[in-house]
């Protein structure tokens, strides 16, 4: 099992105050994240919004653990079981991708430990029990996605995409938002380590659609889109919302340019009109983010993290005006109650209404359209 900063020990605040109460106990939090492997570019994401987590909580020491899971669904597992059974963590946050996520979850929910997935995992049915959701669902930001294919005269799309877990899930949510809109023209696939998508991109031209989507995130998405133009293709191409980091802009370069991508708001903080419920809290997490890491370090995956933190902190509080101590089953089934009864929080990356029946409540009002410009993120609408 890779560890990175695996023993990353947020320092407490002095109390120092004569007559304070008694403490309950130190507050342990997990968090999972791809910081190696393909998908290290979420990983790097996510820790990023770790260096911003506060020191305490209601007086409370906060410890957050940070374990690498190499972007490897075996290695999310073990450090899942190691946070729960040899670190007491009260909550778990991350990890980056659907394949973890899902064999995370099975652990976190026999295990009965509150998880906020960064992921957009499915948290209906069996998966919900102890696991909730930051990020928007996939079919969400494909909706929009199609919707504006629509709005701009399109009527054929063709796919290209992961062969694997996310590139599924993007082509489903596809084919449901087209019917009776677009038709799919082609669908093609690769894997994340692929080092050429020159046949797929001949594939997909020779179908002649009006518009391209890519089922991808991180890095690799940039490499269909730079085939494509190479090849000429000049139609609009739109990506998914797994690519909004600053090391895409880099590896796509001026090939990605015009890229059309739905986002949650952190990414156009500023640029949000001052009705959007997000603008305020997003341009002050992006300030606090660029401040410490540099201008255009922002990206949806960090505002993510950050908004997994804001949940799971709801739990926390609720669970501490209680008597059961951190650590505890108890302490851990009341962080979870808390969580789902948390009622509308405005996070950065979006607006969340958790309840026993939804453990995602993601508001799709929130979601905004990019483009890529100028090495960029340029608000569409």
């Amino acid at each position: 099992m890779k560890k990175i900063c695996t023993s990353l020990r947020v320092l407490p605040l002095l109390l120092g105050l004569a007559g304070a109460p008694l403490a309950h106990a130190d507050i342990n939090v997990g968090v999972i994240a791809s910081l190696t492997g393909p998908a290290a570019a979420l990983g790097a994401e996510t820790r990023k919004a770790v260096a911003l987590f506060p020191t305490s909580l209601g007086g409370e020491k906060l410890n957050f653990i940070v374990l690498d899971d190499g972007t490897d669904p075996t290695n999310a597992v073990k450090n899942v079981r190691k946070l729960i059974s040899e670190d007491k963590v009260d909550v778990i946050l991350g990890p980056n991708l659907i394949s973890t996520a899902m064999a995370m979850a099975d652990v976190a929910n026999g295990e009965k430990t509150p998880m906020v997935s960064v992921a957009p995992l499915d948290v209906a049915g069996d998966k919900r029990g102890y696991v909730f959701r930051s990020e928007p669902s996939a079919d969400l930001m494909v909706n929009r996605v199609v919707a504006d294919m629509v709005e701009s005269g399109a009527r054929t799309v063709g796919f290209i995409g992961f062969s694997d877990s996310w590139g599924e899930l993007l082509l489903k949510s596809l084919v449901k938002a087209s019917e009776g809109k677009l038709q799919i023209v082609a669908t093609e696939r690769y894997g994340r380590t692929d080092p050429s998508v020159q046949a797929q991109a001949l594939k997909l031209m020779a179908a002649k659609p009006d518009v391209i989507f890519v089922g991808a995130s991180g890095t690799p998405a940039a490499m269909p889109q730079i085939t494509l133009r190479e090849r000429g293709y000049k139609g609009k191409i739109y990506q998914s919302h797994g690519v909004t980091s600053k090391e895409f802009l880099r590896v796509g370069g001026k090939a990605v340019e015009g890229a059309v991508i739905p986002v949650g708001p952190v990414l156009v903080a500023e640029q949000l009109p001052e009705s959007h419920p997000t603008r305020k809290s997003g341009a002050a997490f992006v300030k606090d983010l660029e401040t410490r890491h540099g201008p255009d370090s922002r990206s949806t995956f960090a505002g993510a993290s950050w908004d997994a933190w804001l949940l799971a902190q709801a739990g926390l509080q609720t669970a501490l005006k209680g008597k059961a101590k951190p650590g505890t089953p108890e302490f851990r089934a009341a962080v979870r109650e808390g969580i789902e009864k948390s009622g509308r929080l405005v996070g950065v990356n979006g607006v969340y209404g958790m309840s026993s029946a939804d453990h995602a409540g993601y508001d799709p009002a929130a979601i905004v359209l990019v483009k890529v410009e100028n090495n960029h993120w340029k608000l569409l609408k």
